[in-house]
């Protein structure tokens, strides 16, 4: 009790709200512009928090974080544009709504699920951390294969009705994942003599060539319509745009999308972008309308903002308890954590209490500001929707371009994005869902490296699959979930068969 009286102390004086304030309204201006993220807020404010006093510091790195992670749903409803890699589930649902007019209501929404997602992920930080922790040095490569095989499986829900288009998609993204050093013995491959793909394509700049720069040259060649403005849409939003009685009908949803962002969370290295599309897949295939889904309704945005937001307590997890970072973020955030003499690991709550504590409650406040901040900015944001097409095309197109250069600060990043954008049009033109073709990217890595490394140590032999009873119980359930989707498929395409049938014989008879 003496070392969280001392972090209260740290963390509720004014020097350290100021900066988690600061922290996270950066970061929501970092994960609002497409391109950006809260992985660069950090990394760019990571070095002003050397001279500071370590709870101080980490409060800083700690708003960034929430506000970097949640303001990705900001462009992801008004621009069809995931701000973030967590944001590309948002997307789905949120952009549709947006068209509707019912963008305050999908902000709204997806603010609310953020607040609600961050702090279920951080009670389960508080209060499970080390059972969790426990379970996570169960985890061999085969059994992140495992996790990897069955992640892939979201793309046979993906597809919409033609599978086929959308596995073609998928392994266009597995395609795209490989082209550099191989992950274990750092082989280069499909760089055809060009040093600048050795280190292979960056996943914003896909993810800005793929939903940004395809919509704009399909404005583009729209050329009658291009000089329209938007339709003006009136912004009317009570409380955060959900009822009371539609509230709790979306409590399980909350719940569940938790779960699976926090279980994200802890698995290291799979990220927010996962747990948003597990979710959101899990939300789809538990509903009683699962056709409403992708045509804007608060289910998806919903499902895809509580779990990349609770993705944030889950990856603290293995970093506290372990020193393993969950993701990307996080592990800039251990680096953080090292340079104030705080060694993650089993002995943290003993030797660092105090820092630790101070980091549930920097958490804490930060989702009390991001929820605040967020909703009180939305007429602001709102606005956007009301600039007319050949004004914000361009600026759009300059700040897809400038984020594309400042990932990795490479011109070939920006003809990258361009390259992208026409691969996502001959895609939209042969109607190929590009949804599949990002999870594909995403996960590809994960799925090579880790099958590498479980045939290492196994001496080459396949039977590591089966015997180990996690990878093996993934695996099950992967072929289950393909078998359910596939199922669902063609009993789907038979009534609509049978209804079409129905139709022309009462055309017939009439």
């Amino acid at each position: 009790m003496e070392m969280f009286s001392v972090a209260i102390g740290n963390v509720f004086n004014p020097a350290c709200l100021a900066l988690i304030w600061a922290g996270t309204m950066l970061g929501i201006i970092f994960g609002s512009i497409p391109g950006l993220s809260a992985t660069m807020a950090v990394v760019l404010f990571l070095p002003m928090t050397f001279s500071m006093e370590p709870t101080m510091g980490l409060a800083l790195l700690v708003g960034l974080y929430m506000g970097g992670i949640s303001g990705g749903l900001i462009s992801a409803i008004l621009l069809k544009i995931p701000g973030t890699p967590s944001s590309i589930s948002t997307v789905f649902d949120g952009g549709p709504m947006a068209d509707k007019g019912q963008a305050g209501r999908a902000l709204g929404v997806g603010i609310l699920a953020s607040g609600i997602g961050s702090l279920i992920g951080i009670v389960a930080l508080i209060f499970i951390s080390p059972l969790l922790a426990k379970v996570c040095l169960l985890f061999s490569a085969a059994d992140y294969f495992g996790v990897a095989v069955f992640s892939l499986t979201i793309i046979a829900s993906l597809s919409g009705k033609d599978m086929l288009k959308g596995l073609l998609a998928g392994l266009l993204g597995i395609a795209l994942s490989m082209v550099g050093m191989a992950p274990v013995d750092a082989e280069l491959r499909f760089i055809f003599g060009n040093y600048q793909l050795m280190a292979g394509f960056d996943i914003t700049v896909l993810l800005i060539g793929v939903f940004a720069v395809t919509d704009i040259i399909q404005a583009g060649l729209n050329r009658r319509h291009l000089a329209d403005g938007f339709e003006k849409k009136k912004f009317h939003l009570k409380g955060y745009g959900l009822s009371v009685k539609e509230f709790i009908t979306q409590i399980p949803n909350f719940l569940i999308s938790s779960v699976i962002g926090i279980a994200i969370g802890i698995l290291p290295g799979i990220g927010g972008s996962t747990g948003g599309l597990m979710a959101y897949t899990a939300e789809k295939n538990r509903s009683k309308y699962p056709e409403k889904f992708g045509t804007g309704i608060i289910d998806g945005v919903i499902a895809s903002e509580t779990a990349n937001n609770a993705v944030i307590g889950g990856s603290m997890v293995p970093l506290l308890c372990m020193g393993i970072p969950g993701n990307t973020v996080a592990a800039i955030f251990l680096g953080g954590l090292t340079v104030h003499g705080i060694s993650p690991g089993p002995l943290i709550f003993d030797k660092s209490a105090q820092y630790v504590y101070g980091i549930y409650l920097a958490l804490i406040v930060s989702t009390i500001f991001m929820v605040v901040f967020e909703r009180l900015g939305l007429p602001i944001f709102a606005k956007l929707l009301d600039i007319p097409k050949h004004i914000l095309l361009p600026i759009i197109m300059v700040m897809c371009c400038v984020g594309a250069f400042s990932s990795n600060s490479r011109v070939f990043d920006v003809q990258c994005v361009l390259v992208f954008g026409l691969i996502g049009l001959v895609m939209k033109v042969f109607k190929m869902p590009t949804t599949p073709l990002i999870i594909g990217f995403i996960l590809g890595p994960m799925f090579e490296e880790n099958l590498r490394r479980a045939l290492q140590a196994s001496h080459g032999s396949w039977s590591v699959f089966v015997t180990r009873p996690i990878c093996c119980a993934f695996l099950i359930a992967a072929v289950v979930f393909c078998t359910w989707t596939v199922r669902n498929n063609l009993k789907a395409k038979k009534i609509a068969e049978t209804q079409g049938q129905s139709f022309d014989t009462a055309e017939e008879e009439g």
